[in-house]
């Protein structure tokens, strides 16, 4: 975030995140004062870079296959020229010795920008790819004259890096001298001194109104030339203000039920996932969904008939319509929102995990205890799934504790994902992880009273994610966790296996389950598809609201499952056997 300058309009400042881009790839090649500098592709991120190159004291050279852009070019400074006859007019501006550096700044799949690039560089100049062309480096030219070639990322260190950009951890200026914000700072400041003047680059203006038209010509529906689209807001306008939008509800008819739910959150799992399993089940009228922007809301409340969408949280937690609230948000939501929901006196179905910090539980259970006419549950989908409970029975009449081993190949996540975030994901173990010590929780029937812990090294790639937990029970019963990122997704994800009393149950991937004992053996295959219970885990839930019955999933084995999950990670940091 860059603040705006009085001297500086808002037309203008529009520009700055390109701005920015086009700075980082100037800087990325250590200019110095007085150096030639040559750009190729004289689009809008290739003129913005001739204007800052001639504002650092550059002389600038450009090229293009447009005519107007040639000419345009010159109100940035810059002697420009066509493709034909680039290099001779190159080799007398550089006086035969070549450019110092090279700014690629075209859009084209083709090689064409990156061998022109250096047949014009200079004997140990410097190559930057600003934009996205053909990567095929010729290796004779670029070996003979020793080029460096780089390639820039966007708008400067800081991107693509969560807690630069969402968490507000800057860098320190000692090391790193111009980060994204900065990038934006320095760009800024060159519009507010006047040495760079956009105006020229705008071609095309449109109220806020007329966006759709905007979008037709950017995307070539209308065939008409274009460079600077802006699309202007009236701020002397007064509007109304409205965080809540009603959907037509001939669209979807909505059926008259008990259970009158509002979701909070409406990402990828929410409408690839949860609300289609919602909308199957039918038993519940769907009265509003909200996001933090409203649009995803809004999409998600006309897909599957929410009578309004919001982005604002409290239309779903303060409506006396609803009575029944969905949480499909971050996880570093969910401890809040579900004690907000209780004491609105909601029930709440939360998607895993119930909460990512051990303080948080205690709260949980305050607000569960000054609720007793609602029911909480956590999507601990796989208690529901046909085959787990047929696993679970088969086992029910044992007089032995269970040995269980869960191994979980669950894919390889980089270090930035911001499941890795501990606060905003949890963690992979604490946001992931507490599925599978669910799933030994029920098939024993109780939580576990210890946890131990241990990890392969991450080295520089994991982040804490392979993980093997050994989790004990109240009636000796032994469960072992294998939650691994270093596999393949080309194999299979889950295998549950149980042994106790001349039995064992193997369960993979919720797609086939074998029960064997030594008079029985039966197995079962799903043909049609994978069901982890999705759909069953929300009619337990609605069902028990309904004939007014008891949670899903116990209380003590809910918050039992959490604590656990904070155990391991404990115990992972101490090497110690953790008591819950």
């Amino acid at each position: 975030m860059v603040k705006i300058p009085d001297s500086v309009d808002f037309e203008s400042a529009a520009f700055t995140t390109l701005g920015a881009v086009a700075m980082q790839g100037f800087r990325l090649a250590n200019p110095q004062l007085g150096d030639r500098v040559c750009v190729i592709g004289l689009g809008l991120l290739g003129l913005l870079t001739c204007g800052i190159a001639h504002a650092a004291g550059c002389s600038v050279f450009g090229e293009d296959i447009s005519p107007q852009r040639v000419e345009l070019a010159k109100q940035f400074h810059a002697t420009a020229v066509l493709r034909e006859g680039c290099e001779e007019e190159a080799a007398a501006f550089t006086q035969n010795r070549g450019f110092d550096i090279v700014l690629i700044c075209a859009d084209t799949p083709s090689e064409e920008p990156v061998e022109l690039a250096g047949l014009l560089a200079r004997d140990k100049g410097t190559v930057v790819a600003v934009g996205a062309v053909g990567m095929n480096i010729p290796r004779k030219i670029y070996y003979e004259k020793e080029l460096d070639f780089k390639i820039s990322r966007s708008y400067g260190p800081g991107r693509y890096d969560n807690e630069y950009e969402e968490g507000g951890k800057d860098y320190p200026i000692g090391y790193v001298r111009w980060t994204e914000g900065r990038n934006m700072e320095s760009f800024v400041e060159l519009l507010a001194d006047k040495r760079l003047d956009v105006t020229p680059l705008i071609s095309h203006r449109f109220e806020i109104d007329n966006a759709p038209k905007a979008y037709d010509l950017i995307t070539g529906k209308t065939g008409e030339a274009f460079l600077g689209v802006l699309i202007k807001y009236d701020i002397g306008k007064e509007r109304e203000i409205t965080s809540r939008i009603e959907t037509s509800a001939a669209q979807n008819p909505l059926p008259v039920s008990t259970v009158k739910v509002g979701v909070l959150g409406a990402g990828n799992y929410a409408n690839a996932v949860f609300l289609p399993a919602v909308k199957r089940a039918g038993k519940a009228e769907l009265v509003g969904i909200a996001s933090g922007s409203g649009l995803s809301a809004s999409l998600a409340a006309k897909k599957f008939g929410f009578k309004f969408s919001s982005s604002n949280e409290n239309e779903i937690l303060e409506n006396p319509q609803i009575n029944t609230v969905i949480l499909l948000t971050r996880h570093n939501l969910h401890a809040r929102q579900v004690v907000a929901a209780l004491n609105a006196g909601k029930h709440v179905y939360c998607e895993k995990p119930l909460a990512i910090h051990p303080e948080e539980l205690p709260e949980i259970e305050t607000a569960l205890r000054n609720a007793p006419d609602t029911i909480l549950t956590v999507g601990y989908n796989r208690r529901a799934a046909p085959f787990g409970r047929l696993l679970q029975r088969f086992f029910a009449d044992r007089v032995e504790p269970l040995s269980l081993h869960y191994r979980v190949n669950a894919g390889y996540l980089p270090a930035n994902h911001w499941l890795n975030d501990v606060n905003q994901g949890g963690g992979r173990i604490i946001g992931e992880g507490c599925h599978f010590i669910d799933f030994l929780t029920f098939l024993v029937g109780a939580s576990p009273t210890w946890v131990r812990a241990s990890g392969l090294p991450d080295g520089n790639r994991y982040h804490l994610d392979n993980i093997h937990l050994t989790l004990g029970f109240p009636d000796g019963s032994l469960g072992t966790v294998e939650y691994l990122a270093n596999g393949t997704k080309s194999f299979p994800k889950e295998r549950v296996e149980v042994f106790c009393g001349g039995k064992v149950g193997v369960l993979d991937d919720f797609r086939s389950l074998e029960l064997v004992s030594d008079r029985h053996h039966e197995r079962k295959v799903s043909r049609l598809r994978q069901d982890k219970g999705h759909q069953a885990a929300w009619q337990m839930f609605t069902d028990a609201i309904t004939n007014g019955g008891t949670a899903p999933i116990p209380y003590d084995q809910l918050i039992g499952v959490s604590r656990a999950s904070f155990g391991a990670m404990q115990s992972l940091e101490t090497g110690e056997k953790i008591t819950l």
